[in-house]
């Protein structure tokens, strides 16, 4: 899909035709629109396919007509029915008259800048304009973060109850994500330093802060990933934890259990054997069989007592 925006007089507009100063915004483009896009502009054809490629790498390509910009951003998507996240890249163009943005799906980062939540924003200024992107995509991944760590604790409170498969698969997941950000935080602050060190670009005063702003995003979302990675990787341990004292407290009880049944088991293989019966206890009592079984329940409550105090019951 192509749309279209301008900001003139202050205002921002969608528009129907191609202007000077538009953005031009490609949400899952097919092969037909790209190479609209590509004719029109005079761009690369496989530059402007690689946004919709998710393994594409971050990086900045200068030529002579236009200079392309492909960092990642944070996306959701739903693995084992539930949300999660990961990241795709996001490609941004300059051109003379246009600057074209193009990802393979619909992002909030982009929906900031359409529905005209942010401020100073002009389709005209180029350079402010991807760092505004940069540095939305820097909040998402932080916003994204914070989720993940309530989640985090939401499952770290559960773990004193009965712990279900499903937590062990939602650890998984925050883990992977949390790989998938930290990789392609690593890959975007290449992809600044390539902007702050490239002598092309025009850099005014304004435009330096919000540099220096993405910067210091940037930098603290990945300080954010690695130590909640560090924490997750805690978590992880204290799941073991608690699976193993679980297995632990399940075969004492269990091996509790089998003492304390073994005692009428012996006794009674015991007065079972084919032998002369003049020998074995109270086997001429009329209330033999009864004076047996009663004594047989006072050891087991006995051992059942020493046991409980030797906390295996």
């Amino acid at each position: 899909m192509i749309s279209k925006y301008i900001t003139e007089n202050g205002k921002f507009r969608q528009i129907d035709e191609f202007m000077p100063g538009t953005w031009i915004n490609l949400t899952a483009p097919t092969q037909d629109e790209s190479l609209e896009i590509a004719r029109r502009y005079n761009v690369d054809l496989g530059g402007r396919r690689t946004a919709k490629k998710k393994e594409e790498s971050s990086r900045v390509d200068v030529n002579d007509d236009y200079v392309l910009i492909l960092f990642d951003i944070p996306s959701v998507e739903i693995r084992h029915n539930q949300e999660a996240y990961t990241t795709i890249p996001l490609g941004v163009v300059w051109t003379d008259d246009a600057i074209i943005t193009v990802c393979s799906a619909e992002t909030p980062v982009l929906k900031h800048f359409i529905v005209n939540n942010i401020r100073d924003f002009t389709t005209k200024k180029q350079v402010r304009f991807t760092y505004q992107i940069m540095y939305r995509t820097s909040m998402l991944y932080q916003s994204y973060l914070r989720i993940i760590d309530r989640r985090r604790l939401e499952m770290e409170e559960r773990m004193g109850g009965a712990t279900e498969d499903a937590d062990i698969v939602n650890l998984h997941e925050m883990e992977s994500n949390l790989v998938y950000f930290d990789t392609s935080l690593r890959a975007n602050r290449m992809v600044v330093d390539r902007l702050t060190r490239y002598s092309g670009i025009r850099k005014f005063p304004e435009d330096q802060e919000l540099l220096d702003d993405v910067i210091v995003e940037n930098l603290q979302a990945i300080e954010m990933t690695q130590i909640y990675r560090d924490i997750l990787k805690g978590t992880r341990e204290l799941m073991s934890t608690f699976i193993d004292n679980r297995l632990n407290n399940i075969m004492k009880l269990l091996a509790a259990i089998t003492i304390v049944m073994s005692i009428p088991t012996i006794i009674s293989g015991l007065y079972g054997m084919n032998v002369n019966g003049n020998g074995m206890p109270f086997s001429k009592e009329p209330w033999g069989f009864m004076i047996i079984c009663v004594l047989t329940l006072v050891i087991c409550i006995v051992v059942t007592i020493v046991l409980r105090k030797k906390k295996m019951l």
